[in-house]
């Protein structure tokens, strides 16, 4: 058996569960594999990331795994293969089982159907290229949207109505981001031609997205196009960017991008002038910083932050068992209204104060728990100015920032670069007080750094 039958096998199998065919980089891997490659080897002939080959890998291991009834990795892919080759009788039931019935060749041999003849003929093109084309692999299955009414017909607004380029959603880990992002494609999913969910952990370069982008729009058989951006006028497109923050540094200011990943901005920049028919949704903890600039121009891209639940929280904390009712504002607001916060403090109650909320409450001191380490992580990615400056104002209450103390080893410009920083994280937040702007400190990050979570 040689490779280009095990990777006709493949396609095979991707066309029958997805509906598209192997793309140029998931090829790559297959042949990597089966010729006994190291992932960095196949990264550095496709001219991609290590970590993208491992993504794309996974996902193919998987498919066929769960299909052979058996775990197939880098390691076993050629080996497994071959042996399912010689075991004629087990190909065929798989065969049978796992496919329509079409015109399939694998291994030489033949099966018969019309239908798959039809799907795979050279006179159907034009009928694929009008349908639409989903890759959701990356993305969460659907699950319940905490009251969110009022975001999702804002953001629906934005990209239906508006045509807005690209729409930043922001906000604390927790808050309920990706829910929301998933909920809304199912809401408007259809007035779309091609939708494109893709996760940023691992640092996505900006050369692995835009070969992914046009590997997946240019599909059955399309005529390749000059640029990324000819396909997204050519198309209705929406691509969502899930865990944007992964591409920026840790110890930076907000939003400064990873080394392989400063070519973004201009990226963003991009996509944000010129004139085409798709939106990219992103995200993240941090606003990139040319989002910022570009939604001050009003050039097509706006920002939602997501906050907390507000009263409506009360139904995560029904679900808990939990006691105290009247108790139950008051536990709102210390976790502001995070639903991944209040579900994980919940279990908590339960399990040490027997769900009582008065006892948590009249605790000596406010219990973390699980939520130290989600706060530590935070922390851990601020700047050095920005420890300075969160831990000055953790310590009292809310502050004009002309009332920097001049201990502080800041100069005035890295002081007002930390607070903006900050702020664009979500951990402090601008309140009213006698006519002027104060800042303070997140309430459940500032019970944080007093109880000692510091450097």
């Amino acid at each position: 058996m040689d490779g280009q039958k095990a990777l006709d096998w493949v396609d095979e199998l991707v066309l029958a569960k997805t509906g598209l065919h192997l793309s140029n980089l998931q090829q790559a891997v297959l042949t990597g594999a089966w010729n006994h490659q190291k992932y960095k080897e196949i990264a550095d002939e496709y001219h991609c990331s290590e970590a993208n080959v491992k993504r794309v890998a996974g996902i193919l291991w998987k498919l066929i795994s769960e299909e052979l009834d058996e775990k197939v990795d880098n390691k076993n892919f050629r080996a497994t293969v071959e042996r399912y080759y010689l075991s004629t009788s087990k190909t065929r039931n798989f065969l049978r089982k796992n496919f329509n019935p079409g015109d399939i060749n694998i291994f030489g041999e033949n099966w018969h159907s019309g239908e798959a003849t039809q799907n795979r003929s050279p006179s159907t093109t034009s009928n694929q290229k009008a349908e639409k084309r989903y890759d959701l692999t990356e993305a969460p299955e659907p699950d319940r949207l905490h009251n969110r009414n009022d975001e999702l017909t804002t953001l629906q607004n934005w990209i239906l109505h508006d045509k807005i380029r690209i729409v930043n959603l922001c906000g604390l880990l927790g808050m309920g981001k990706t829910a929301l992002a998933r909920e809304l494609v199912e809401q408007i999913k259809e007035n779309f031609d091609c939708i494109l969910w893709r996760n940023c952990t691992n640092t996505l370069t900006l050369q692995c997205l835009k070969t992914q982008l046009i590997e997946f729009f240019s599909a059955n058989g399309e005529i390749q196009l000059p640029s990324l951006i000819d396909y997204l006028r050519s198309h209705s497109c929406l691509i969502i960017l899930d865990e944007l923050q992964e591409l920026f540094a840790s110890g930076e200011l907000a939003g400064t991008y990873l080394p392989d990943c400063q070519d973004y901005g201009k990226f963003w920049e991009q996509i944000a002038r010129s004139p085409h028919n798709s939106c990219f949704l992103l995200l993240s903890w941090e606003t990139p910083t040319e989002i910022v600039s570009l939604e001050r121009e009003n050039r097509h891209c706006r920002s939602l932050t997501l906050g907390g639940l507000g009263d409506s929280a009360v139904d995560i904390l029904n679900s808990k068992g939990l006691t105290d009712p009247d108790k139950w504002g008051e536990l709102i607001r210390i976790y502001g209204g995070n639903p991944s916060w209040l579900n994980i403090i919940a279990s908590t109650i339960q399990d040490l104060f027997d769900g009582s909320v008065d006892r948590f409450l009249s605790y000596p001191s406010l219990f973390l728990g699980d939520l130290e380490s989600r706060l530590q992580g935070y922390y851990q990615r601020l700047s050095a100015s920005e420890k300075l400056v969160i831990r000055w104002l953790a310590n009292q209450e809310a502050v004009d920032i002309f009332q920097k103390p001049a201990e502080l080893a800041l100069s005035d410009a890295e002081f007002l670069k930390a607070v903006q920083s900050l702020k664009k994280r979500g951990l402090i937040e601008k309140v009213t007080g006698n006519g002027l702007s104060l800042f303070a400190v997140q309430f459940l990050f500032k019970a944080y750094l007093i109880g000692g979570g510091n450097d």
